[in-house]
């Protein structure tokens, strides 16, 4: 890699329209994530501890902790997305590179983080007013009909679970490749979530062998005592700036 040390916030570069990969892809993505890991380990590991650490005190502040740690998360996804995008241009990963996102498209990203927390809220809100009605049905009819009240409870628990279950999977398609398209590609936060949804539903197959294998890396990466995570998480993150580089450019 390059000594000169360059600003780690990145020229735009316009993304086309999503395009269509093989099935392949989805384990390439990781392969790249890998490569960019090895090529500075520490200042991965660094850069994911000090991002956990930051969460963690966010997290302790009631109430406003946790919106405040929704809002910013895309800000610092935007830094590491712009890290990637540095090394990719083979110049060396800086530690401040997490602060990237408070330095170029600062707005946008955190309206990404604005317009997530509100779609959590009404999943969660439709989830209640669906799955809610039904488990406080049962626990009336119970103290008439105890079995009966007991299924229609489970029933409602297990109604709301799906429609979480079935209302996360857009989501997050939406919200996958939001983040690079606004930092790197300066793409309006709405224009980033419909692109990033378009690009997912383009690529069903090598997203399901993508996350089948995550899946399986983050239960080995969890086992001992979740320091597996210290690589992992750093490689999944490189795997996004494959995947949009893929897809995108």
């Amino acid at each position: 890699m390059s000594d000169e040390t360059t600003s780690i916030v990145p020229t735009a570069q316009s993304p086309r329209e999503p395009r269509t990969v093989g099935i392949e892809r989805g384990t390439q993505w990781l392969a790249d994530g890998w490569r960019m890991f090895r090529a500075a380990p520490a200042i991965w590991i660094a850069l994911t501890v000090v991002l956990f650490v930051i969460q963690v005190l966010l997290h302790l502040v009631p109430f406003f902790g946790g919106i405040a740690s929704a809002l910013l998360m895309p800000v610092f996804l935007g830094g590491l997305m712009a890290g990637c995008a540095a090394q990719e241009r083979d110049e060396d990963l800086q530690f401040d590179t997490l602060l990237a996102g408070f330095r170029a498209n600062t707005g946008n990203l955190i309206t990404l983080g604005l317009l997530s927390v509100a779609a959590m809220v009404a999943i969660a809100l439709a989830a209640f007013l669906i799955g809610g009605g039904a488990m406080m049905g049962g626990l009336w009819s119970g103290q008439v009909a105890p079995v009966a009240g007991a299924t229609l409870a489970v029933g409602g628990m297990l109604m709301a679970w799906l429609l979480v279950m079935a209302l996360s999977v857009p989501l997050t398609m939406a919200l996958w490749f939001a983040v690079p398209l606004v930092m790197l590609g300066d793409a309006a936060p709405l224009a980033a979530l419909k692109g990033s949804f378009s690009a997912c539903l383009k690529n069903v197959l090598p997203f399901l062998v993508y996350g089948v294998v995550v899946f399986v890396l983050g239960f080995i990466a969890a086992i001992p005592f979740g320091l597996g995570l210290l690589v992992l998480v750093p490689v999944v993150v490189g795997s996004v700036y494959a995947s949009y580089r893929d897809i995108f450019l």
